[in-house]
């Protein structure tokens, strides 16, 4: 295995700038939302300080009304529904990709708010599976022609950051043998038959996000924070590079300092400028803000 590399902001600033040579391919939308040449990854941030109940726990009402905001800015529709028959069509079988790390899972809320829109959008419910670590053997999965990847950002002991991109690796039967070199080939994944063409919707959970750990599984309640956001796109790469950037400016404003990764969340960059999954490059992403602009960090 590779030697660890700590990366610094200035190398990620640097790289992102290189990733903008690689062109966006941004996998599974319905053809009326490809993104033409030249035009920036759409990117929402929506956040709700009510997101959250006085236990820390997400009120799914409140993450679906987040997430009707999102898609409807997203595609321009005024209504969530008709938003959601853009991305999804009743014949669809739909696999929602979920995360289950017991310390910050995607969520139930947050998988339930997605099966209702995609049930609005006239999918059956048998139509419709969510799972994280049994996908290859689930039946819906098996059968699945769309695809929704939703987990939460965190910091990891061997990718950088638990990302959108990361999400996938349970679709691979050997997991482990991504963790070389960073995981810089976790977007080799995405062009897998399994997965390639079927994503129709990335949703980043950011309402309680970890930005600093030591060690594997590692987990602290004093470095995650209530930050009370979704972000949600079409591009992962854009979304997670994004989501890096956040958990960026919160390690300096806790530290103190620019405390760089260890190892670095060196897969974002690669699978823009290898895998041409979207794009890194902050001056190619069009970052819309809603909701709740306190501490907004980016």
């Amino acid at each position: 295995m590779s030697p660890k590399k700590v990366i610094t902001r200035r190398d990620f600033i640097r790289d992102t700038g290189i990733a903008a040579m690689g062109s966006s391919l941004i996998l599974g939308k319905p053809e009326e939302l490809l993104a033409k040449p030249g035009k920036k990854s759409k990117v929402i941030l929506v956040r709700n300080p009510a997101v959250l109940d006085k236990n820390g726990k997400p009120q799914e009402a409140v993450v679906l009304k987040m997430l009707d905001q999102a898609l409807t800015a997203l595609t321009g529709k005024k209504d969530p529904v008709v938003a959601w028959k853009t991305l999804i069509k009743p014949r669809d079988v739909v696999g929602i990709k979920s995360n289950v790390w017991k310390y910050i899972p995607t969520t139930g809320p947050v998988e339930q708010a997605l099966k209702k829109r995609v049930i609005d959008a006239g999918v059956k419910p048998a139509n419709i599976g969510i799972d994280d670590r049994g996908v290859l053997k689930h039946d819906v999965f098996q059968r699945a022609t769309a695809l929704i990847n939703a987990r939460p950002m965190r910091t990891h002991h061997w990718s950088g950051v638990g990302s959108l991109i990361k999400n996938y690796v349970m679709f691979v039967p050997d997991p482990w043998a991504y963790h070389d070199d960073s995981c810089a080939s976790l977007g080799a994944i995405w062009h897998k038959p399994v997965v390639k063409g079927k994503t129709r919707l990335n949703v980043l959970v950011m309402l309680t996000p970890q930005f600093h750990g030591v060690g594997p599984h590692s987990f602290n309640p004093k470095y995650v924070w209530q930050y009370n956001g979704l972000l949600v796109g079409f591009d992962p790469v854009a979304l997670d590079a994004t989501g890096l950037r956040i958990l960026q400016a919160k390690r300096r404003a806790f530290f103190g300092e620019d405390r760089p990764l260890s190892p670095p969340a060196k897969h974002i960059v690669v699978a823009d400028t290898q895998y041409k999954l979207g794009t890194a490059d902050p001056n190619k992403i069009d970052l819309i803000k809603l909701g709740d602009s306190k501490d907004l960090l980016i």
